[in-house]
């Protein structure tokens, strides 16, 4: 599976790799690698079938199938890039046609979930499965979204179970590493936990606060004199209805728990409101204005 190839630029790389579900996420994992010399042929797996022809129009697949058992027949490294829900059943047709030495690999938003898909659906596989998630996107989809760059300076956490083979989740550290990513290693229920917390939470805050907006009587004036601050704390509440759908069932114990912080958070913040406390208000204004710049410049400094 790993190889090199003299004189073609190929060096350390997979011959194979099929991307399940070719949109912003996996589309950018490929045109990486592509830039990177570090793959030599994609196929694109899609229930859409414009999708795939513009994938192969912008080069970001070489090939088209609707069929992911012939897909990943032969194939390095297989990338489940679809919301998780849809995972069980492409792993249920893939897993006959997978060869022994196959890499099975996903970027979804949560780990304790897949993990207990590759369980149950490729139980003799365990040792060539390796659950990932890169911290990069945003709420654009499809294939015309996928761009070059996306994973620069960005983290992606590997959750291996204990069974994974070293060599495989190395191999996947590769590609990502080749895509300028940092890797990091954490067990699924920690992910969870971790992500709940600074993704999934605010994801779900975005979109009910909108639709509440969107609600009121008044909600036409409203949006009519929205401007920047509305955009910018709103922004996620354009991803996909369907996936994080999927992500809050699917981390649901982690999310409750957020939430019901964030609710007392919120009652603490009523009772400043409404007893006129303004000591306490810009205390934990200004807490929060520090937190988040101090985090804002590490961002930028890792991009």
């Amino acid at each position: 599976m790993v190889f090199s190839r003299k004189g073609s630029g190929l060096q350390q790389g997979i011959g194979t790799l099929v991307v399940v579900g070719v949109g912003l996420i996996g589309g950018s994992f490929s045109l990486a690698l592509k830039r990177a010399g570090r793959v030599g042929r994609v196929i694109g797996v899609d229930r859409s079938g414009e999708n795939l022809r513009r994938a192969l129009e912008l080069g970001v697949i070489d090939e088209a199938s609707h069929d992911v058992a012939s897909a990943v027949a032969g194939a390095d490294l297989v990338l489940l890039a679809t919301p998780v829900g849809q995972m069980g059943p492409l792993l249920a047709a893939m897993a006959p046609a997978l060869a022994p030495q196959t890499v099975v690999s996903d970027v979804g938003s949560t780990k304790s979930d897949v993990v207990e898909v590759f369980r149950r659906h490729l139980p003799d596989h365990l040792a060539r499965c390796v659950p990932a998630h890169p911290i990069a996107g945003s709420e654009l989809t499809g294939a015309a979204a996928a761009q070059y760059g996306l994973y620069d300076g960005r983290n992606v956490v590997l959750a291996p179970l204990p069974e994974t083979a070293a060599d495989a989740c190395e191999c996947v550290a590769a590609l990502w590493q080749a895509c300028g990513a940092h890797v990091h290693r954490m067990s699924a229920g920690e992910h969870d936990a971790v992500f709940a917390a600074v993704s999934h939470l605010p994801h779900l805050l975005a979109f009910s606060y909108v639709g509440m907006v969107a609600r009121r009587e008044d909600a036409t004036r409203c949006f009519e004199f929205a401007a920047t601050g509305f955009r910018d704390f709103t922004r996620i509440a354009g991803s996909s209805p369907e996936m994080w759908r999927d992500i809050a069932l699917a981390n649901r114990e982690a999310l409750l728990a957020e939430l019901a912080d964030y609710r007392a958070a919120l009652d603490a913040l009523s009772e400043q409101v409404a007893s006129g406390d303004g000591d306490a208000l810009l205390q934990a204004f200004d807490s929060a204005r520090r937190a988040r710049n101090g985090w804002h410049q590490r961002f930028m400094r890792q991009g």
